[in-house]
């Protein structure tokens, strides 16, 4: 937050991505007076954090315009219009452009927020450079047509749209002649892609002719993927597309499938172990990760059990927990609720057997050569996305072989020079 026009971002990566977007927005503008808080709706908590950087940003900088966006924005702007440090809260649609921030603090509203249900986006503004990050996002869906009973993204963005290939295409040209080696496919249901294209294509065809058409690209990763919804050029890839990283992220939410049906998730648990043994037996060694809710409504003793008891069917290595976080105006919040302490002790649980997971596939790593994306000085990630100890010397942005000697504390150590 040194530079004068800041944005900080909460969330996903597809926030990340849109903060640069309104970063380049700002320059272009030569609004150096304006702090932007671009939010996360995901939990309570991370509304809660918003709130508190909001406080300390005023007291950083009192003479300041502080904008908040973003879905917890978009669902709730009157609650952070409230807020004495706020001036201005502006929603997820009208972020994205220029004349939004042009009339901060001239025209504009204190709050202006449309209806993200019907209003159509304009075009993103093009992002070419994420400063500080070794790999590049590239956003190429936005929005969700499902309804999740536990989920308010679909509020906070609105219906899936797809971004055009071509348009994909020239955003990573851009991105790879800035030096960028690695990219990150991302939205919010990016497994959803072309349902809205002429012709409709799929996101397994989508990335195919993506990396044909920018050889430039020497490493693809996806964001999250949808079980119920990986087609099959998607599972080809895995196969036979060396470019296309070792890892994938699955949204499976939970293990037990009357929990999947009162969460209004599409997949069932047979399916998900399906997709994740299929990855397996294409891609030998890949990691898969997942998010897993503890304590959803009504979760009974066996059900957790059953969610648990995935983490080690399914051969998961990344496992993200959530405690389930009731959030207004979804079903899941009008369901029976299960006590906070219990919700906090099922996700306690599930991370302590995420953390043997992890360990056992890094330990799996052990002895083989690693193609890694040095991230930071003195760290990187290899191919399945495992953190690896790197020594202080080695280029940030640059991708160095060498071979696991060890894993321990979470990460993987390289054999010593």
């Amino acid at each position: 937050m040194a530079d004068k026009t800041s944005v900080l971002n909460f969330g996903c990566r597809l926030n990340a991505y849109e903060g640069e977007a309104i970063r380049g927005l700002l320059d272009k503008l030569g609004r150096d007076d304006v702090v932007v808080v671009n939010t996360c709706a995901v939990t309570a908590e991370a509304e809660k954090q918003a709130r508190q950087a909001i406080r300390r940003l005023r007291r950083e900088r009192p003479d300041a315009r502080i904008v908040v966006t973003g879905c917890a924005a978009q669902v709730n702007a009157a609650g952070f219009a409230a807020m004495s440090e706020v001036d201005h809260v502006i929603g997820n649609r009208e972020k994205l452009g220029v004349d939004a921030w042009r009339d901060i603090g001239v025209a504009a509203p204190r709050i202006s927020v449309g209806d993200i249900q019907t209003d159509t986006p304009p075009a993103l503004p093009a992002v070419s450079h994420f400063p500080g990050r070794p790999r590049a996002y590239l956003e190429i869906q936005q929005g969700c047509d499902h309804r999740c009973t536990f989920c308010i993204i679909p509020y906070g963005r609105g219906p899936s749209r797809s971004l055009p290939l071509g348009a994909v295409v020239d955003q990573a040209r851009a991105m790879a002649a800035r030096g960028y080696r690695e990219f990150v496919l991302t939205g919010v249901d990016i497994t959803s892609y072309g349902h809205d294209l002429p012709g409709r294509p799929t996101l397994g065809q989508a990335t195919r002719r993506l990396l044909d058409l920018v050889p430039q690209i020497e490493r693809l990763r996806f964001s999250s993927l949808d079980p119920a919804e990986i087609d099959e050029d998607l599972f080809r890839l895995y196969a036979d597309e060396p470019r296309v990283m070792p890892h994938a992220h699955l949204s499976l939410q939970a293990g037990d499938d009357l929990i999947l049906k009162r969460m209004k998730r599409r997949h069932s648990r047979q399916q998900a172990l399906d997709a994740a043994a299929r990855l397996q037996a294409l891609r030998p060694g890949i990691a898969l990760g997942a998010d897993l809710i503890a304590g959803f409504p009504t979760e009974s003793d066996g059900a957790f059990q059953r969610s648990a008891e995935l983490i080690d069917e399914a051969g998961l290595a990344f496992v993200h927990v959530f405690p389930y976080s009731p959030r207004p105006g979804t079903p899941a919040a009008r369901m029976p609720q299960l006590p906070v302490e219990l919700r906090r002790a099922r996700a306690a649980d599930l991370r302590h057997r995420a953390d043997h997971a992890l360990n056992r596939f890094l330990n799996s790593r052990i002895g083989s050569a690693a193609s890694i994306l040095v991230e930071q000085q003195g760290l990187g990630r290899d191919e399945t996305y495992a953190p690896v100890i790197l020594p202080n010397s080695m280029e940030k942005g640059s991708i160095v072989t060498a071979r696991i000697a060890a894993a321990h504390d979470g990460k993987l150590w390289l054999e010593a020079a």
